[in-house]
């Protein structure tokens, strides 16, 4: 089975595909990076719908949703995929995948929602003291690279906005979290390499039963280096269901 859908929720459309046979587990909810549509995840989907459903969307914004007039941070959207879920009537539990600043929405989803979160997948996700911590140890035109991307949902202060909310709701999980951290970095040096695979590594402190993994051979989308990396880790998710 597989089904688009245009959902209205309380201030816009929002873009979400449903992909699977329905197999009474929990439905796996991907979130993709800054700037990027759901389009991210196709790589994966086949062999992850044999698994489970699996619901992508488009944040507001972005590819065939349509724009929201509501800030452009975290809890906003984890409000608004929150309502999109209610809203097609996809009942908990889920599995929250969430790559990069995606990673970001379903930390916080899962600390707003913790009884509708089977479990969390973190794809080479944004670490709250970013900004602080790693960005410094780049070169400048890295730094200026970054801080010039935000013009496609949020700008520069909605996304720094959003790293301060997740540091803010920052608390322990009683969900099984795996972590995946990418091990082939472009323009990343040996040292800034080794200091986001800490970072990562220090995400799992939220967790009870949390799992780190790198994948050796990817880049910043393991989804297309490594696709049996992520595919390998829902697995294991769902068995335990």
């Amino acid at each position: 089975m597989s089904k688009e859908m245009y959902v209205q929720i309380n201030v816009c459309k929002l873009y979400a595909k449903l992909v699977g046979e329905n197999k009474g587990k929990p439905t796996i909810v991907m979130d993709a990076g800054y700037g990027d549509t759901s389009k991210v995840w196709d790589s994966l989907i086949s062999d992850l719908s044999k698994l489970s459903d699996v619901l992508v969307y488009d944040r507001a914004g972005l590819g065939k949703s349509e724009t929201s007039s509501k800030p452009r941070t975290s809890s906003e959207m984890v409000r608004e995929l929150h309502e999109l879920l209610d809203k097609v009537n996809i009942k908990p539990p889920y599995i929250l995948v969430g790559h990069s600043f995606g990673g970001v929405n379903t930390r916080l989803y899962a600390t707003e929602y913790e009884n509708e979160v089977f479990g969390l997948v973190l794809v080479d996700s944004t670490p709250e003291e970013y900004r602080e911590r790693f960005l410094p140890t780049m070169p400048q035109e890295f730094q200026q690279a970054y801080n010039k991307q935000f013009i496609y949902e949020g700008n520069y202060d909605e996304f720094m906005k959003s790293l301060k909310q997740l540091k803010n709701t920052r608390r322990m999980l009683n969900v099984p979290l795996i972590v995946l951290s990418a091990g082939k970095k472009a323009h990343y040096s040996k040292e800034s390499q080794a200091l986001w695979h800490e970072m990562q590594r220090e995400i799992l402190e939220i967790s009870s039963n949390g799992e780190f993994i790198i994948a050796e051979n990817s880049a910043h989308y393991i989804q297309n280096d490594e696709p049996e990396v992520i595919v390998s880790a829902i697995k294991r998710l769902i068995e335990n269901y």
